[in-house]
């Protein structure tokens, strides 16, 4: 027995802490298999030459993985053989592609204390590192995250809140850069001599550069204001960055419940020796002419710095994420991307010249890859078809890209191209060696639209089972994905959270369940008015007239027993599985809640200056809200190391519900944090989702 998993059934006790899901005729593959899918990220490309990395993460061991042209044969760069929650991220060349820089772990939580998902006794870290191309032992550069590597071989990042440089070749102890408050290195300029700082500071922020030779630092027009998102010019002779003006001290903030205001923003260009600064462009005093938190959230920047005097800049002006040149001697921004969609990631080529992004223009459900020449290039569809692409790079100054496709049955493999439409792709890995993956057994989702209680229309993905017969009545369930600036696909995702959540709801229709996905108001895809729909979250959740309609929907089909719909998801999910049990038992039979929210106000983790009247609208746009009306059994699953959604939320609910009789299970992974770093977590948990429908809902059938 795993003495880190516990479940607890309030009524009576289960004696074994996992139940292995029965077999039965229709089940053709396991959860292990399933989860056997390597989940590839992090694409990353030399800036000159032919050579490129990703991470590649299988049954919870995280390696990174290299090719380099003209046969571009991909080889496993290290040799991590334990799922221990050592994650890899942020993969940074250094110069001429002699190694890569990483960092493996992740950071403390507000106690102080690292991500430590075995519980180790030894401890954890969360660390910088750095590997030759040729594969030889990597070594540990310090504790620490955000690397940024410099053109003559120097490399910078953050350890508490705090910016330290090191020598890559080891030749020097790391030393702290000595600047107040909480700093982190944005970007080395082009020769390798100054260093662009974002410095915190509570109620402002600065723009720092720190001269490598005369170990100075200067700040770039110093102001009351908000500075972030600092880039060099491709020559190192500006920088560009972007200003927030101030708001008043008693102003309520928080995403999830402060209410809706314009959040206005200005481009600034500056010189590095401060001679001067100055505003090019302004945003309009408008909601959606607000910063685009979506673009930091998901994309590939606010700002960026394109070829010569052109910035590239994402904005939501026109109602949808889009990229647009702007020169910097002013004027109108151009746009890049038209249309009634969203761009998403983006990346610029060595020369600055051409930009590569992902987005779902003309297939609202996938993402495709597209290229446009700046600063006023008509843009160019690259892929299309059932597949879905992401993480974009142009390789070197060539005309290649290396991305990463997926479509609804294959799992994400690395491929390389000439950025032209239709071009021959040259897959990187070869998927079949993965033989345990099932793919032949797998469904296509069904794309599926319905209208919310307010007329709104709701897009889904629909999982049936292959075996599903006319006559036949099945349990069904929602999938609920978090977030919410998320949007599921019709396809393996490209976010490793939403990679296993799409396996799962394989594997439950797989089991027999009809499974609806639904990409509920909040969530990114379709506008800015959608995803920040009037009255979500904590202003009266209003999303969950979508959650709602999905459990009707579900109901009125003729292959659905009514009387069997349940839903589940994770983080945000959690919350709308939550809201589902207490406010519509009768249609909800059954739900499984993953770390989720559960009361607005005591989770208020980011807001301050709520009024009363806004704190008692948070609290009744939560699940404990209605929690007297909540009948139906639930699953609780949460590790107690969440950084993102607080243990006590689930703390909390149970608590409620016990003296109401509500029949309650928990699952509680100690030391675990939110988007579980163990691929054993993820397997057991899924494993008590499954079990728990399964005897819900008498499933399947004896």
């Amino acid at each position: 027995m795993n003495s880190k998993f516990f479940r607890i059934s309030i009524g009576s006790l289960f004696l074994a802490v996992f139940f292995v899901s029965s077999p039965h005729a229709q089940q053709s593959f396991s959860l292990e298999q399933i989860l056997s899918a390597p989940f590839l990220g992090d694409m990353t490309t030399l800036k000159s030459g032919h050579r490129l990395a990703w991470t590649q993460v299988e049954r919870g061991r995280w390696n990174i993985w290299v090719a380099e042209g003209p046969s571009f044969t991909a080889r496993q760069l290290t040799n991590y053989t334990q799922d221990d929650g050592g994650e890899l991220a942020e993969l940074k060349f250094l110069p001429g592609g002699a190694g890569i820089v990483y960092v493996r772990g992740v950071g403390k939580n507000s106690a102080g204390e690292y991500a430590n998902p075995t519980s180790n006794p030894g401890g954890a870290e969360q660390d910088v590192w750095i590997v030759s191309w040729d594969a030889t032992v990597p070594r540990k550069i310090d504790a620490g995250s955000e690397p940024q590597v410099s053109s003559v071989g120097i490399v910078a990042y953050e350890k508490g809140g705090q910016v330290w440089v090191a020598s890559a070749a080891g030749e020097d102890k790391p030393v702290q850069l000595v600047i107040r408050g909480r700093n982190t290195p944005l970007g080395w300029s082009p020769d390798g001599k100054r260093l662009l700082i974002y410095s915190g500071r509570g109620d402002h922020s600065f723009i720092c550069i720190y001269d490598a030779e005369q170990k100075s630092v200067k700040y770039v027009a110093p102001s009351v204001d908000w500075d972030s998102d600092a880039v060099w010019s491709l020559d190192g002779k500006h920088i560009a960055f972007v200003r927030q003006p101030a708001v008043p001290r008693d102003t309520p903030t928080g995403y999830f419940i402060e209410p809706d205001r314009p959040k206005p923003w200005a481009i600034w260009v500056a010189e590095p020796n401060g001679a001067s600064a100055h505003e090019i462009w302004r945003s309009s005093n408008t909601l959606q002419g607000s910063y685009s938190f979506m673009a930091q959230d998901t994309g590939g920047g606010v700002l960026n710095w394109a070829a010569g005097d052109t910035l590239l800049m994402s904005s939501e002006e026109d109602g949808w994420q889009h990229l647009y040149a702007l020169p910097i001697s002013g004027g109108s921004p151009k746009l890049l991307t038209p249309g009634s969609c969203e761009v998403e990631q983006w990346s610029l080529s060595a020369g600055g010249s051409s930009v590569i992004y992902n987005s779902n223009c003309g297939d609202v459900d996938r993402r495709h890859l597209w290229t446009a020449h700046l600063p006023d290039g008509t843009p160019q569809q690259i892929t299309k078809g059932d597949s879905i692409e992401w993480g974009g790079r142009f390789v070197g100054d060539t005309n290649l890209i290396a991305y990463i496709r997926s479509d609804a049955r294959h799992f994400g493999i690395p491929l390389v191209q000439n950025a032209d439409p239709g071009a021959h792709a040259s897959p990187l890995l070869d998927a079949a060696k993965f033989k345990d993956f099932p793919v032949n057994a797998l469904v296509t989702p069904q794309p599926v639209t319905f209208r919310s209680g307010d007329s709104l229309e709701i897009h889904g993905q629909l999982f049936l089972p292959a075996d599903l017969r006319a006559g036949g009545k099945r349990p069904a369930l929602l999938f609920l994905h978090g977030g919410p600036i998320r949007q599921m696909l019709l396809g393996w995702h490209y976010m490793r959270y939403y990679f296993n959540d799409y396996g799962m709801n394989q594997y439950l229709a797989n089991r027999g369940y009809i499974v609806l996905s639904v990409n509920y108001r909040s969530g990114i895809g379709y506008g800015r008015a959608f995803r920040q729909a009037p009255g979500r979250a904590a202003r009266g959740a209003t999303e969950y007239q979508d959650v709602l309609a999905a459990g009707k929907y579900l109901q009125s089909r003729t292959d659905v027993d009514p009387k069997r719909v349940g839903l589940w998801g994770g983080s945000y999910g959690g919350l709308m599985t939550a809201m589902g049990l207490a406010r519509n038992s009768d249609v909800f039979a059954a739900g499984v809640d993953i770390h989720g929210v559960h009361d607005w106000p005591t989770d208020n983790w980011e807001g301050k200056n709520i009024s009363p009247e806004l704190t008692k609208l948070a609290h009744e746009s939560s699940p404990v809200a209605a929690v007297d009306t909540w009948k139906s059994p639930v699953l609780f699953i949460h590790g107690d190391d969440d950084r993102n959604v607080m243990f006590s939320q689930t703390v909390d609910l149970v608590a409620r519900l016990r003296p109401r009789g509500v029949h309650v299970e928990q699952l509680v992974i100690p030391d675990e944090i939110h988007d579980f770093l163990l691929y054993s977590t993820w397997l057991h948990g899924y494993q008590a989702n499954v079990e728990f429908f399964d005897r819900q809902f008498a499933w399947p059938p004896k």
